[in-house]
């Protein structure tokens, strides 16, 4: 195995370690991208007993504790110092594999990636970056479940980060970045809000101001940056919404022949729709700010959406985003502010 290889970790999310094994299987035949599976060697060696040899591209590594997922997340730096989580984080540090998926415990994902990868200089803490649908291009939103709370030079951070990677990944020019308040009026929200505001209209960036819940969907912003409480709710209701629309669609199209015809007909923007609003597509979210490639996927991931992660962490780990990200907070962090102070990235 090379740097071309992603660290799969088995033991995340719902029915591990078999959709671990089997989004292994599909991204090594399919995508030609070769996966290190890690966890308990002896519960592997089970769930894959079937093949003799290993199909090429495919690793074996042995971590023998698992972190479940209502466990602390400082139990990989302590109970838990073997974990599937560590392993694969230390396997990224050590080169051996470019990147790691988990769809393990979030806080401890990012512990694990924290404390083997470190951060990137002049970040303090690392963000979910979750893409979602909206009619023409998409929103990347961050934070979405790594950090409850956020200081204002922390959400500068996120919005660095994220404007560059949207710049670099999602390659859109210029990217307009948005604060989401509870209002556009630079006054709403308070005054921790209206702090948070001055710190972004400073940072160096194409800040368009307030946004409000809409504008994630609906509104002219490429980037929206919150503290992670409030992006992981706006997650879990678009995904929530985009399931219930589709199934509403199927349903009616189950109790109307004229409806089923409809959509018979229009099968090919049916399925386009379905694409946009399906998480599987992308299959996680990267952990921005952490120096390495981490994603974390969704819990109850399906082998095909562990597969996109692995394809996804394939692409961002060989986009140089995170040199780049780098080059960028030093570079501002460089830049003196109005009045002469340094700003605080």
């Amino acid at each position: 195995m090379d740097h071309e290889s992603i660290a799969l970790d088995a033991m995340g999310g719902d029915g591990a370690p078999q959709v671990g094994l089997r989004a292994a299987l599909q991204a090594i035949s399919e995508l030609r991208i070769p996966v290190i599976l890690v966890g308990p060697m002896k519960r592997l060696r089970r769930e894959i007993g079937r093949f003799r040899p290993l199909p090429s591209g495919l690793e074996l590594v042995d971590a023998p504790d698992v972190v479940a997922m209502d466990e602390p997340a400082v139990s990989v730096l302590r109970s838990k110092r073997r974990s599937s989580l560590t392993v694969c984080a230390e396997l990224v540090a050590e080169g051996r594999a470019a990147a790691m998926v988990t769809a393990g415990n979030t806080g401890a994902a990012w512990v694990a990636a924290r404390s083997a990868l470190g951060m990137i200089a002049g970040v303090d803490r690392p963000a979910l970056a979750a893409i979602l649908p909206k009619p023409q291009g998409q929103t990347l939103l961050l934070d979405v479940g790594a950090n409850v709370e956020c200081k204002p030079h922390q959400l500068l951070q996120f919005a660095l980060m994220g404007s560059f990677y949207a710049e670099s990944v999602l390659e859109v020019d210029t990217p307009r970045v948005g604060l989401m308040s509870v209002g556009e009026e630079e006054n709403k929200g308070g005054p921790r809000v209206r702090e948070r505001h001055l710190a972004l209209a400073a940072a160096g960036i194409h800040f368009v101001g307030n946004v409000e819940g809409r504008d994630v969907f609906l509104g002219d912003v490429d980037v929206v940056v919150c503290d992670g409480f409030t992006g992981n709710v706006i997650l879990k209701v678009a995904e929530g919404l985009g399931e219930m629309v589709i199934g509403m669609l199927m349903e009616e199209a189950r109790h109307s022949p004229m409806y089923g015809a409809g959509l018979l007909m229009a099968k090919g923007a049916f399925r386009s729709l379905r694409q946009k609003v399906d998480y599987t597509e992308y299959g996680g979210a990267p952990l921005l700010g952490v120096d390495g490639s981490c994603l974390i996927a969704h819990g109850r991931s399906s082998p095909r959406a562990l597969r996109n992660a692995v394809r996804f962490a394939h692409s961002y780990a060989h986009s140089d985003v995170i040199r780049r990200i780098r080059d960028k907070i030093h570079q501002v962090m460089d830049q003196p502010a109005q009045g002469g102070d340094r700003p605080r990235a």
